[in-house]
């Protein structure tokens, strides 16, 4: 069982780096006009080079007593960028198409900017004191934030303030739950705010 959670976890993760990279980046950006034969190659390629980069990596795991830690502190790395452009696809009507892009590599560059002064790789040099130390979880938090505010701007100056034609339309309805949810979701959020202040 636990092999299969494994490799069931793994192929799920291979293939949507495959699916992001093909569909995302390679048609868009450097073969609009690529056959379904070729997308299909792509991502076998890009599965593979994934998976070596993978194991590569893990040895490095190994070698850290909290290996959750580590994980999450790096899968922070690009999740603050997910969800601000989810949030602001949502709920922001100018957000546009390219902010989006701009906000997704911004919140990496962002990321990795304020890793440098956590883990103290340019400690004792003379730019140590351009680079912040947070703490990992408030790092996500401050990128997060800092994406929004550069995708609202990006998306503002685009549209010359005015709404998006690709806009979600949002009403009343959509955010209808049954209150056996409602109340499901309430004790999950106590939960996890209990298990964040005992262990904080």
């Amino acid at each position: 069982a636990l092999v299969a959670a494994i490799v069931s976890s793994l192929a799920s993760m291979l293939n949507s780096t495959s699916t992001i990279f093909t569909l995302d980046i390679y048609k868009p950006y450097f073969s609009k006009n690529a056959s379904e034969k070729e997308l299909v190659r792509v991502g076998r390629i890009t599965s593979s080079v994934a998976l070596i980069i993978a194991i590569f990596m893990a040895p490095l795991l190994g070698k850290i007593k909290q290996a959750f830690q580590y994980i999450q502190e790096y899968t922070g790395i690009v999740s603050p960028g997910i969800l601000a452009i989810f949030l602001l696809g949502m709920f922001y009507k100018k957000a546009t198409n390219r902010s989006a892009i701009f906000g997704a590599l911004f919140s990496i560059v962002f990321a990795f900017y304020l890793k440098v002064g956590q883990n103290g790789w340019l400690a004792g040099t003379p730019v140590a004191g351009l680079f912040p130390s947070f703490p990992w979880m408030d790092q996500m938090l401050i990128v997060c934030l800092g994406t929004m505010l550069v995708m609202a701007i990006y998306s503002y100056f685009e549209t010359k303030g005015a709404n998006d034609a690709k806009g979600i339309p949002l009403k009343k309805s959509t955010f209808y739950t049954d209150p056996i949810f409602n109340i499901l979701s309430t004790v999950v959020i106590l939960i996890l705010t209990v298990i964040y202040a005992i262990f904080w």
